[in-house]
């Protein structure tokens, strides 16, 4: 699921799959950005970057074009999804944008949804957050 600003054309997904298949492992995003915009805590950020078991290396071409064949062929799909969830999602989050969990929320056939949107909180809710939005995070999962 993407947002239409960074919704690739039929013609981008076709040239990055044929490009997977002849260089999967070009390197193309700096993870560090990443880490960035996922974790609220800095020193959480600063544990993950000192973790040597954390992949720091750039992203390469086919882990990142994975995420845009998942996404786009899950769209076609989001209205057979029928069993109950519940989405959490932060509304500062840039890593994946509010609006793709609501428009799962939105497409979903399922009779029993909720979707709760955390003011000021970023992509990673559970690790990464302040303690007091953790807590506040997983009281809303328990008591769903």
């Amino acid at each position: 699921m993407m947002e239409d600003d960074i919704r690739p054309s039929t013609l981008a997904v076709n040239v990055l799959t044929k490009l997977c298949r002849i260089i999967p492992t070009w390197k193309i995003i700096h993870s560090h950005e990443r880490i960035d915009a996922a974790y609220k805590d800095p020193e959480v950020r600063q544990e993950i970057r000192s973790n040597p078991y954390c992949y720091k290396g750039s992203l390469r071409l086919l882990t990142c074009n994975q995420p845009i064949k998942f996404g786009l062929d899950l769209e076609q799909r989001l209205e057979e999804v029928s069993i109950p969830f519940l989405l959490v999602h932060g509304e500062e989050d840039e890593v994946r944008y509010p609006s793709v969990s609501n428009l799962l929320f939105e497409s979903a056939s399922s009779k029993d949804k909720s979707f709760k949107l955390y003011r000021w909180m970023w992509h990673s809710l559970t690790y990464g957050e302040l303690p007091e939005n953790i807590d506040t995070v997983f009281e809303d999962v328990t008591s769903w």
